[in-house]
């Protein structure tokens, strides 16, 4: 049985939700890495995931509530900018029977002007005439405050009309949420199921630090419509040689916004040995054991990360690590997940140099990646080279990936007899 089973699902549960991370996370959170200061399952520490994820959709649903009411409102005839639309249709109303009345009493005036007798006297052309300039006046004065009353009714207008089309969006991006925290609610719970099951019975496997896994050569922008290809290099830095080692690989990508999940357009694939064919990384996300991996010993795999070219600009992360099982029945894996962030963008773009850097740093690394750059923590490269705010709801995603994802593999880690594979 592979022993991240649960895992997988948990980290796309972590990665999707940046909202669920920022509930969870905390829960996990005494200033070292859950896989430091977690030597035993945890079913309390999946509960609580489960938990949050359930606050999580709740409040989605709340706020999906809250968005449809909000356009109900905008109806209402008592709604502020419907009452403004009615305020200036009033006054355009009154404004244009104003420029009727002006333009009227013009034409009076120059009909009066006109019907003067010939033997009138210059006074009386002198009042008339004066008339007529009184009226012409008024009645452009009219006609440009009709002018502006119906173009306070367009502004008005307009206004409402922008903020039923703004409602409108909110409510579709509140049910898209709510559907994603559903699903994630739904991972969460499932994880936790799949925890209690499968933690009566069976000796559990061990953590063990010393099982290395470092990418390199991934950069740290990938164009769509483009394949770029990495090494994963895993490494036995024990005393002791290892049966069977299982390389895992998994990665995730969302759009912008950090809510679109792109996972039918980003594809992980590996080559085995020196054949030169490629394939797809299984649903478990696990490659082909390497046997055996002797003591202080490494293997490169190749790897590849393929991206549609109708994928969206966005933001990525692959995650690496690996699992041990030995002929005399002991078993374990590297207890952190190393994850490093790649920005994706959209096909036809220049990409940034440079390779992708982990997001998270385990204790005790002695592995450097080849290409000579070092392993970034989160907060510190990040913030200083201004990344994106959907970049940095990944990198939270990886801290808070390896809280939840500690739990669910030492409670999944377990070694059934006949079941390597």
């Amino acid at each position: 049985m592979k022993i991240r089973r649960i895992l997988a699902t948990a980290v796309a549960t972590a990665v999707t939700t940046p909202v669920l991370l920022l509930s969870v996370t905390p829960a996990f959170a005494d200033g070292k890495p859950a896989a430091q200061t977690q030597e035993k399952p945890s079913i309390a520490e999946l509960e609580k995931a489960a938990a949050a994820a359930k606050a999580v959709y709740d409040s989605a649903v709340e706020a999906e509530d809250a968005a449809e009411a909000a356009l109900e409102a905008l109806s209402s005839d008592s709604a502020p900018l419907v009452v403004a639309v009615n305020a200036a249709k009033a006054a355009a109303v009154t404004a244009d029977a104003e420029k009727g009345t002006a333009d009227q009493a013009l034409v009076a005036a120059k009909a009066a002007l006109a019907d003067l007798p010939a033997d009138a006297t210059e006074e009386e052309r002198a009042a008339k005439a004066a008339a007529v300039t009184e009226a012409e006046t008024a009645a452009s004065a009219a006609a440009v405050a009709k002018e502006d009353a119906d173009a306070k009714v367009l502004e008005a207008q307009d206004t409402l009309d922008d903020a039923r089309v703004a409602a409108a969006r909110a409510i579709g991006q509140a049910q898209e949420a709510t559907k994603e925290a559903l699903a994630q609610k739904e991972a969460a719970d499932e994880a936790l199921a799949k925890a209690i099951e499968e933690g009566e019975g069976d000796e559990e496997c061990v953590p063990e630090a010393k099982l290395k896994t470092v990418v390199t050569g991934l950069p740290s922008t990938v164009v769509a419509g483009t394949k770029v290809d990495f090494r994963l290099r895993v490494t036995n830095g024990t005393t002791r040689t290892m049966d069977e080692v299982y390389p895992f690989a998994y990665v995730h990508a969302t759009d912008k916004s950090g809510v679109k999940d792109l996972g039918d357009l980003v594809h992980l694939q590996w080559s085995p040995g020196s054949s030169g064919s490629w394939k797809n990384v299984d649903n478990e996300h696990y490659m082909d054991a390497i046997s055996p991996l002797k003591a202080g010993a490494h293997e490169d795999i190749k790897m590849r990360l393929a991206v549609d070219a109708k994928a969206p600009a966005g933001n990525g992360v692959t995650f690496v690590a690996g699992d041990y099982w030995n002929d005399n029945g002991t078993c374990g894996g590297s207890p952190d997940l190393e994850g490093y962030e790649f920005l994706i963008a959209a096909k036809g773009s220049t990409p940034a140099t440079g390779d992708a850097t982990p997001t998270t740093k385990p204790a005790d690394s002695g592995v450097k990646p080849q290409s000579g750059g070092s392993a970034t923590p989160v907060g510190g490269s990040l913030a200083a080279t201004g990344s994106s705010s959907a970049t940095s709801q990944l990198a939270l995603a990886s801290g808070a990936a390896l809280a939840i994802g500690a739990g669910a593999v030492y409670v999944a880690r377990r070694r059934k007899a006949g079941a390597h594979a």
